[in-house]
């Protein structure tokens, strides 16, 4: 994904921009040809990150345009599942069937009991070197991370996405960031 990140610091007024800029860049990285190799890169350098860390319940999500598709994994499973009033989100245990239930956001969720997943992928419209992400702007990942404090959350995201932007006081940072690139450790 070619870099549309601006080269200087975003303030929070400006997330939303960057946020439309991103989705933009994410959408059209989705329609080439490198799409699908950076896609493959991902699967192999998640594959045995996920087989280090062996969670016992791993949270996905339902991929949306332009995203990674995390696809079928070894272990047990739970999909996100949110709800607008008031804003919250969990997890429910998912048998990996395609679903037939979608959330309160219109994203495809599971019906299975609520859990918590000791490791989580976190999909990122954007994100920075220090391991914060921009998600979709509904704060639906920061709340039940904070609320979940000690679980590894993995962000995966295109290269592209990286940016520089303020870290604002309900942003928690991820564990690591995996890329096509990299995977990146914050400190």
């Amino acid at each position: 994904m070619p870099v549309t990140a601006p080269p200087h610091f975003v303030p929070p007024a400006e997330r939303p921009e960057l946020r439309r800029r991103l989705l933009a860049a994410r959408r059209a990285f989705a329609a080439t040809p490198d799409f699908q190799a950076a896609e493959l890169a991902v699967r192999q350098a998640l594959s045995p990150l996920l087989a280090q860390l062996e969670p016992e319940l791993l949270g996905v999500y339902w991929p949306l345009a332009g995203e990674f598709d995390p696809g079928p994994q070894p272990w047990p499973r739970a999909l996100p599942s949110a709800r607008r009033t008031p804003a919250e989100m969990v997890f429910r245990r998912w048998d990996g069937a395609t679903p037939t239930a979608q959330d309160e956001c219109g994203i495809a969720t599971a019906c299975g009991a609520v859990a918590v997943p000791d490791v989580v992928l976190v999909p990122c419209v954007g994100f920075t070197r220090e391991g914060y992400r921009l998600g979709y702007g509904g704060g639906y990942f920061d709340r039940w991370l904070a609320a979940h404090p000690g679980v590894t959350t993995i962000g995966l995201a295109w290269s592209g996405a990286e940016a520089r932007f303020a870290a604002e006081p309900h942003d928690h940072p991820l564990t690591l960031v995996l890329t096509e690139r990299e995977l990146i450790a914050p400190e």
